[in-house]
C-alpha cells in the first residue's frame, strides 16, 4: 500500500497521538475524531481530547490471513480496547501471543513501526498497544 508523502504528513497527527472529541452535553468521548455527536446529533458540543493512552481488551482476536501488506507481521493480536476515558478503537497488540491475551488485560499505548512500503520506501508509524501488569 503506497502512499503519497503529503498524504503522509497529513496524517502524523492521528498516527502519533490518540486525538478524539468530547461531546460536552453527553459526556461521551469518541474515537477518531468526529464533527457530530452520534448520540446528541446536533444539539451536541464537541470538545478535542488527547486521551491518555490506558485501557483494557474489550476484545480480540489472533490474525493469520492478514491483509495486503501485512503478511510479514502474522500471527499478530488485533483487539477492541476501551480506553480509560471510554472511547473503544481497534489497534494490534504487541509483542504476545494469543495465550497471553486475556478480556479485560490492562494495556497501554506504544509507538510502533506500522508498515514498510519496501525496503528503500517509506517507514509507516504509528500506535499500537502492549500488555502492563
Amino acid at each position: 500500500m503506497k502512499e503519497a508523502i503529503p498524504l503522509t504528513w497529513r496524517r502524523i497527527p492521528e498516527r502519533y497521538r490518540l486525538l478524539g472529541v468530547k461531546c460536552e452535553t453527553c459526556s461521551k468521548n469518541y474515537f477518531p475524531k468526529r464533527s457530530i455527536c452520534p448520540a446528541c446529533r446536533r444539539k451536541g458540543k464537541l470538545v478535542d481530547v488527547r486521551y491518555s493512552g490506558k485501557g483494557t481488551i474489550f476484545s480480540f482476536t489472533e490474525v493469520n490471513a492478514p491483509p495486503q501488506g501485512f503478511e510479514d507481521q502474522i500471527p499478530y493480536i488485533l483487539a477492541v480496547i476501551e480506553l480509560k476515558e471510554g472511547a473503544r478503537l481497534t489497534a494490534q497488540v504487541v509483542d504476545v501471543t494469543k495465550a497471553d491475551v486475556k478480556i479485560g488485560s490492562k494495556v497501554e499505548q506504544v509507538f510502533r513501526v506500522i508498515q514498510r512500503d519496501d525496503p528503500e520506501g517509506l517507514v509507516h508509524y504509528g500506535f499500537k498497544f502492549k500488555l502492563v501488569s
